[in-house]
């Protein structure tokens, strides 16, 4: 049986993060729908704590506290990087990975603790997955969510000053060139997010 989803028919988006790389992303790839975004950090919303037990609770979390804050549809994005020799780390916890310890987060430093903790598995794969949920949420809290993926070998050095987080790091199969040294609109193209958004589009904004 197919899923009815809810279409989104409004012109603006809260877009319910505070990472200002996040917010202009998920801004490029709302635009050809002409649809303006808003990212949380601008109207001074606060970062609810992140309480989820995977990508998709907490990206409905955040959606829904933006729509409910504002009175407006919100967007949330909840993405990681899921290691396959750690596990699945870091997983949900990506960010808070890069966390230092007198408490500022910086992802150069994330990826140096990921390559420490792969520098103890020299025989493991050094394969990898970046995961992306997206969870539209309207001020009646319904929400609908979506979750993609786009699956990479880890490099190291790091490679690239583009992107953020761990792209620098971020092979995807099949390419030359880490997310952190592709053009932005190359990666859209292909990336987790790009693959969560393409579902949401066809589930809400009428394919």
């Amino acid at each position: 049986m197919t899923q009815t989803r809810r279409r989104f028919d409004a012109t603006e988006l809260i877009v319910a993060s505070h990472n200002k790389g996040k917010i202009s992303e998920i801004g490029d790839l709302l635009e050809p729908f002409g649809v303006t975004s808003v990212g949380a950090d601008a109207l001074g919303l606060p970062e609810p704590e992140e309480t989820g037990s995977d990508f998709i609770a907490n990206a409905v979390l955040k959606a829904r506290a933006a729509a409910m804050a504002t009175g407006r549809p919100a967007l949330a994005d909840d993405s990681g990087l899921a290691v396959d020799a750690l596990d699945g780390a870091p997983g949900i916890y990506s960010a808070r990975w890069a966390q230092t310890p007198d408490g500022v987060r910086d992802f150069d430093f994330a990826m140096r603790k990921l390559e420490v903790a792969l520098s103890q598995k020299p025989d493991s794969p050094r394969t990898a997955q970046f995961i992306c949920a997206l969870s539209l949420v309207w001020p009646d809290g319904h929400a609908e969510s979506f979750e993609g993926q786009v699956a990479g070998t880890l490099v190291w050095p790091m490679r690239g000053a583009n992107g953020f987080g761990y792209d620098p790091i971020f092979l995807p199969l099949g390419g030359d060139l880490t997310f952190g040294e592709m053009d932005p609109q190359a990666k859209h193209a292909i990336s987790h997010r790009a693959d969560a958004f393409a579902q949401l589009v066809a589930g809400c904004f009428g394919g």
